[in-house]
């Protein structure tokens, strides 16, 4: 599946739209000399360079009317056309003297949620009453359906109606700590990685070399203002060891945060006339991983089947009880979690080295990784000193 058309990655390379993020760009093409982590716009099959004007995407997400000051900058320096930068993005392709992009966000916080699609809360369930087994997930899979039904769609979280049904499961005894935050009032919140650690378009992304059971989980980001405010949206890969989630819950740090477990990108794509929040609640996320073992699988999110809306989602993590002041992106959650067996019968799915992951939405275009052990791929090694050390070389270079 190594073949895609680099030409619809952004969609009509950003002839509409107000796309920004940014670019890893060599001394070479830094209008300053001062190499690294670029903040960029790309507009009409261009990538340009908006350093001069701002240190990092959250600048632009907490400005006032970030739209707006973006089209009045006139005279950006070019870094290249973005077929060309995407190309170079590619970690097999990447040559470290061209711009290539990296993930959108920078400071902010990366937030997520989970259990917010009713096929992802059963799969949790599941993994729950699994102990990280799958070998027995199929069976605890069916015997679940046969008691429960999958279809809780209509239940609306936190209503009087869950109460109801929260006393049914537990006669049945199928309650779990995943169908509270699934259907309860209280949504499921985790921080997914740190500032800086996430990758972009085009790198590896990792699983533990230690997990049997893990998988891709296809979203959208949003791209939230300090104030709380919803001012774009992205693509994100949650990458997630069912394994060790499914052993215990208080593994949740070790599932979701390791090394290359984030990935986020192309770019975000800021609210403007040509897109809004409702566009998001009506869109869909396309999944599609091919393996070197010719193995395949594809899906969908359906945001319209979302248990809670986005706006309901940012209201539980930022506001009066808890602050972010760079702003944050939050993870909304994955309906998709695949199911089929790869490598036995019973087995379920889980990664292999080599994975190729496609997701893609016609309004934000596509974010393709590749999949790695976290202990095999590039470490981390920007982080909050390195970025402060780059902002002061930049204005020292100015002064």
């Amino acid at each position: 599946m190594k073949n895609f058309d680099l030409n619809h990655l952004i969609p009509q390379l950003a002839e509409k739209g107000t796309w920004v993020g940014r670019c890893m760009v060599p001394e070479k093409k830094a209008y300053n000399g001062v190499a690294g982590p670029h903040v960029v716009l790309a507009k009409n099959g261009k990538v340009y360079d908006l350093s001069e004007y701002y240190n990092s995407t959250s600048e632009i997400i907490n400005s006032m009317t970030p739209v707006a000051s973006l089209k009045v900058l006139t005279g950006l320096p070019i870094l290249g056309g973005i077929t060309e930068v995407l190309n170079n993005s590619l970690y097999f392709n990447t040559n470290p003297e061209h711009p290539y992009f990296i993930a959108p966000n920078d400071i902010q916080a990366i937030k997520a949620c989970g259990v917010t699609f009713i096929k992802s809360l059963l799969e949790r369930v599941i993994e729950e009453r699994a102990k990280g087994d799958a070998h027995i997930a199929n069976d605890i899979r069916q015997t679940i359906y046969d008691s429960l039904g999958n279809d809780l769609s209509k239940v609306i979280a936190g209503s009087p109606e869950t109460e109801k049904l929260k006393k049914e499961l537990q006669e049945k005894g199928l309650w779990s700590q995943y169908l509270e935050v699934g259907i309860g009032k209280d949504a499921e919140v985790f921080t997914k990685a740190q500032p800086l650690s996430a990758v972009g378009f085009g790198a590896e992304v990792g699983v533990l070399k230690s997990s049997k059971w893990n998988n891709p989980e296809p979203e959208i980001v949003l791209a939230v203002s300090s104030s709380g405010k919803i001012v774009g949206a992205t693509l994100g890969n949650d990458v997630n060891l069912r394994d060790y989630e499914g052993r215990s819950a208080l593994l949740l740090g070790e599932a979701k945060d390791q090394n290359g477990s984030c990935a986020i990108g192309p770019m975000f794509r800021l609210f403007d006339e040509t897109f809004s929040l409702e566009d998001v609640k009506n869109c869909e996320v396309d999944f599609a991983m091919q393996g070197k073992d010719n193995f395949s699988t594809s899906g969908s999110n359906k945001m319209k089947e979302i248990s809670r809306t986005p706006e309901n989602l940012v209201n539980q993590v930022i506001g009066k009880n808890h602050q972010y002041p760079d702003g944050l992106v939050l993870f909304l959650g994955t309906m998709f979690a695949p199911t089929e067996d790869r490598n036995a019968e019973g087995l379920g799915f889980t990664h292999k080295t080599g994975d190729q992951v496609n997701i893609s939405s016609p309004y934000l275009g596509t974010l393709i990784n590749w999949v790695n052990t976290c202990d095999n791929i590039p470490e981390w090694k920007f982080g909050i000193s390195a970025f402060t050390n780059f902002i002061l070389q930049r204005k020292l270079k100015n002064t």
